[in-house]
C-alpha cells in the first residue's frame, strides 16, 4: 500500500494540454486567460464580479484593504481557522478578537458571536471573519441578523467551500456574496480546484470590485479607454503585485470544468465513510451534521469522543501514520500560537476550540481516492480504535 495523503490535487492531459497552450500565447500574464477565468468563476459561484489573486492569503489582505480596514478597526473571526486571516489582520494593525466555535464543527456560530461582542463590551465592529470550516457552510441567515443590529461587513473565508450551498432548496452558493461584502478562496493545491498557488475575491459591490483590482496591480490606475499599448498610468493608492498569471488561470479554467464532478466524488467518499464508520458511533462523530447535500467536503472531519476511545487523537495520528495514511488537524486554535499570545492579554479560556483541537482529525479525501483506499483506511480507524 502506498502511502495514502489528507488530500491532494487531481491533474489530468486536459489540465496539462490546456498550461501548454496558453503557454504560446503572446501574453502570459494580464492577458485574456485571467479574464476568462475570473468571469467563468463568478458564473460558478453566482457572484457579479471575480478578482484572481497569488492567493488564498494575498486575498484576504486584499479584501480587508478594499473595506478599508485600518490600524485599530475591529476585526471578530473564529478561533478555528487557518492563521492567514489573523496575520493579514495584524498586518494593517486591526484590533482583532477570537470568538469560541461550536465544539463539533469549530465553526463560530451566531450565538458565539453575540458572547464575543458583550464579553469584550465591543462598541463599534469593522468587520467579522466567517470561516466555511472542511467546506460545510455556517449559518450566514443568523449572522446576517446580527450584521444588521451591529452594522458590520461580513468576509466569507471559504477556502474550504468551493461548491458548496448555502441551502439545500436554494440555488445560492458560497461565494455568490448573498450575506457577505466579499467571499474569498484559495486554489492551493488541496483544494477542490488548484492553479499550483493562487486565489479569488468575489464581490456583487462594482466599487469594491474597482478597489480589488487596483490594490491587487500596485495601486495603478490607467487612463479612462486605455489602450492596448497606452504607456500612461496613474498610482491612487499603495498596493501590490498579487497577480495571477495567464497560465495559472488556464490551470484554473480547465480545473474548473471538472469541477462538479471532483465535488460529487468528494461527497460520495462522505457518505462511504460514514457509513464504514457506523460502527464507532459510540466513539466517533461527524462534524457535518445534517448538511452532506449541501457541504463541499474539502476536508473530511471526525471527532474523537474522548470519555469512550481509549486513546488519544495524537496516538490514533501515529498509528494511522504507521499504516501509511496521513491525516491532518484543522486547526490549532489561534490563540495558542506563542506569536498570538501577546495580543490577547485578557485571560479567557476557550473551552469549546480547545475541545474540538483535541478530539477533531482530518481524514483523506481527494478526488482521486479510491474505493480501495477509502475501505482501507476505514478498516484501520475501525482496528485501532475499537
Amino acid at each position: 500500500m502506498k502511502m495514502i495523503p489528507y488530500g491532494r490535487q487531481f491533474i489530468d492531459k486536459d489540465d496539462i494540454d490546456t498550461v501548454r497552450k496558453a503557454l504560446k500565447n503572446d501574453l502570459i500574464t494580464t492577458g485574456k486567460e485571467v479574464k476568462k477565468f475570473e468571469k467563468l468563476f463568478s458564473k460558478f459561484v453566482g457572484s457579479t464580479h471575480s478578482v484572481s489573486c497569488s492567493s488564498g492569503t494575498s486575498g484576504l489582505l486584499l479584501a480587508y484593504l478594499a473595506l478599508g480596514i485600518k490600524k485599530n478597526d475591529v476585526i471578530i473571526m473564529p478561533s478555528i481557522n487557518f492563521i492567514a486571516s489573523m496575520n493579514m489582520a495584524h498586518f494593517l494593525e486591526a484590533k482583532i478578537f477570537l470568538s469560541d466555535v461550536h465544539p463539533l464543527t469549530g465553526q463560530m456560530q451566531p450565538k458565539d458571536l453575540e458572547n464575543c461582542i458583550s464579553r469584550n463590551k465591543i462598541k463599534k465592529i469593522n468587520t467579522v471573519i466567517i470561516m466555511h470550516n472542511g467546506g460545510v457552510p455556517s449559518d450566514m441567515e443568523g449572522f446576517l441578523n446580527l450584521k444588521r443590529k451591529y452594522k458590520f461587513n461580513i468576509i466569507e473565508d471559504a477556502c474550504h467551500a468551493l461548491g458548496a450551498k448555502y441551502n439545500y432548496n436554494k440555488r445560492h452558493k458560497v461565494g455568490g456574496c448573498k450575506y457577505s461584502e466579499l467571499s474569498v478562496f484559495s486554489f492551493h493545491p488541496v483544494k477542490h480546484i488548484t492553479t499550483g498557488e493562487g486565489g479569488m475575491v468575489t464581490t456583487n459591490n462594482k466599487v469594491l470590485f474597482e478597489k480589488l483590482k487596483i490594490l491587487r496591480n500596485h495601486g495603478i490606475l490607467r487612463k479612462s479607454g486605455f489602450k492596448k499599448f497606452e504607456w500612461s498610468y496613474d498610482i491612487i493608492d499603495s498596493g501590490f503585485n498579487f497577480r495571477l498569471s495567464d497560465i495559472q488561470c488556464a490551470l484554473g479554467i480547465s480545473q474548473l470544468k471538472k469541477l462538479n464532478l471532483f465535488i460529487k466524488r468528494r461527497r460520495d467518499i462522505a457518505k462511504i465513510y460514514k457509513r464504514k464508520l457506523s460502527s464507532l458511533k459510540e466513539f466517533i462523530n461527524f462534524t457535518d451534521d445534517t448538511k452532506e447535500k449541501i457541504a463541499a467536503y474539502h476536508l473530511f472531519i471526525i471527532n474523537l469522543n474522548l470519555d469512550k476511545v481509549k486513546i488519544s487523537r495524537d496516538e490514533l495520528i501515529k498509528r494511522l501514520s504507521k499504516n501509511k495514511i496521513l491525516t491532518q488537524v484543522h486547526y490549532i486554535p489561534i490563540f495558542k500560537f506563542s506569536f498570538n499570545k501577546r495580543f490577547f492579554k485578557k485571560k479567557y479560556v476557550f473551552r469549546n476550540a480547545t475541545k474540538y483541537f483535541k478530539s477533531s482529525l482530518s481524514i483523506p479525501i481527494y478526488y482521486g481516492l479510491t474505493n480501495k483506499e477509502i475501505n482501507y483506511v476505514c478498516e484501520t480507524i475501525i482496528k485501532n480504535i475499537k
